[in-house]
Order: structure tokens, then C-alpha cells, then sequence
């Protein structure tokens, strides 16, 4: 590997691990980029999910504080998380990975909906709990089931599952924007790393490039979390948009 292609994959894991913190996505900068640097599609895919699963933990980290005191639900959650990712990993070691490809973008056309939409709905949400007189969220098996079918989705290839998962958690979940998003965070970083332990045990990793982009990720998920907490919510989602937009785009030229 030359010292071009040592700073690129550097840049893009910074650049991945500040958008996954912030919102997800990242992977679509760092797995286009494997794959211009010649690693085959299935190979890219593998060694950018063990690349940028450290950034996930590092982004988990920087947003600590709005986890405090929700550390039962978080691992219930993570479970169900991990579960799915596992289960993505193996799917990508026997499926062709052009499997979710029709149905990408019309998961983030939805996403996208739900987070332009996300406060009125949670509002409907509440206001309807609150007529049955009912003192806990009654969403839970509608949140447990999108978190476990997103670390399916995360296991099997991952760009754009932040905001799919951002999206429905910030409706089910109780609680600011972000918090979901630091929900996000913590079982983005589940499913990729059930799933990196799957391919580590069976299939292929380009180590090199992993840990570049792994390096670069762990500083990115600093600077994501440093500035994803600064941002307004208004701010946030429109960022959440353009992010998600930008995802659609690279589905329908691919």
C-alpha cells in the first residue's frame, strides 16, 4: 500500500467517522473508496465494516453524557442490535451483495419522511398514550423489531443505517433528538461489531486498510460527537436530510 493510499483511506475514515457520529452514512464514503482502490466489492464490504466499527465506539463514547441513567434499555436494545447484526454478516457471506439494492433507497425515501415529520408524530404518539391514561411508551415491540431489522441491514452492508435507525428511534424513543442519536450510535456500534466478529472468524479482512480507516474513524467519532451535540435539532435534521439525499443519490447512480 503506497502513502497516497494510506492518507486517502486515513481521510475517508475521519470524514466516515464524523458522519456516522453525527448521523450515519459514513460508509459511503469508505466503501466507494476501497473499491476505487481495487479491493473486490465483497472484500471492500468486510474490511470497511471492521474499519469503521471502532469510530462507532469512539462516537458511542462522545456521546456518553446523554446515556446517563439509560443503561437497562440501552442494552436491552443493543441485544436485539447485535442479534441483527450478526444475522446481516452472515447474509452477506451467502447472498450476492446486490440483494438490497432496489430496496435502499426506498428505506431512506422513508427514513427521510419520518425525520421531517418525526415531531408531529411524536406528538401523536404521546398525546395518544396520554387518552389511555398510559404512564410508559406502549412502542415497544415496534422499537425493539426496527433495532434488530437495522443491525440486520448494518451487519449486511451498513451505508445509510444510521439514518434508518436514527429515524424510527427518534419517534419511538422518549426523550430529545439527541439522545436518539446517541442511542444510534451505541447500536450502530453493536451490530458492526457482532458483525466484524463474524467476518474476522470466517471470511476475508484487508487488516492494512481496516486500520487506517479504523484510526482515522476514532478520531472522527471525537469530532462528530463534539459537533452532532452542538447542532440545534432543526439544524440537525436538516443535516439528517442532506446526508440521507446524498445516500439516495449514490444508490441510483450505482
Amino acid at each position: 500500500m503506497s502513502w497516497v493510499e494510506v492518507v486517502v483511506l486515513f481521510v475517508s475514515g475521519t470524514l466516515a467517522g464524523i458522519i456516522n457520529t453525527v448521523v450515519g452514512s459514513g460508509s459511503l464514503i469508505t466503501f466507494p473508496v476501497l473499491l476505487a482502490l481495487g479491493y473486490p466489492p465483497v472484500l471492500a464490504n468486510v474490511t470497511n465494516n471492521v474499519g469503521v466499527f471502532p469510530g462507532s465506539i469512539s462516537g458511542a463514547i462522545a456521546y456518553r453524557k446523554e446515556l446517563k441513567g439509560q443503561l437497562k434499555p440501552v442494552l436491552a436494545l443493543a441485544t436485539f442490535s447485535a442479534i441483527g447484526g450478526l444475522s446481516g454478516a452472515l447474509l452477506l457471506l451467502q447472498l450476492p451483495a446486490e440483494v438490497f439494492d432496489t430496496i435502499v433507497p426506498a428505506l431512506i425515501v422513508l427514513a427521510l419522511l419520518l425525520v421531517v415529520f418525526g415531531p408531529r408524530i411524536k406528538r401523536a404518539i404521546a398525546a395518544r398514550r396520554l387518552d389511555r391514561g398510559e404512564a410508559e411508551p406502549s412502542n415497544k415491540v415496534a422499537l425493539f423489531t426496527t433495532t434488530a431489522l437495522t443491525g440486520v441491514y448494518g451487519g449486511y452492508f451498513g451505508a445509510a443505517q444510521g439514518v434508518i435507525l436514527l429515524s424510527s428511534l427518534s419517534i419511538l424513543l422518549p426523550g430529545s433528538l439527541q439522545r436518539a442519536n446517541a442511542y444510534k450510535n451505541v447500536l450502530a456500534a453493536t451490530a458492526n461489531g457482532a458483525a466484524a466478529i463474524v467476518f474476522v472468524l470466517i471470511s476475508q479482512v484487508a487488516w492494512l486498510a481496516a486500520g487506517v480507516i479504523a484510526i482515522g474513524a476514532i478520531l472522527g467519532g471525537q469530532i462528530g460527537g463534539w459537533v452532532g451535540q452542538r447542532l440545534p435539532p432543526i439544524v440537525l435534521r436538516i443535516v439528517i436530510v442532506v446526508v440521507g439525499l446524498a445516500a439516495i443519490a449514490y444508490f441510483i447512480v450505482n
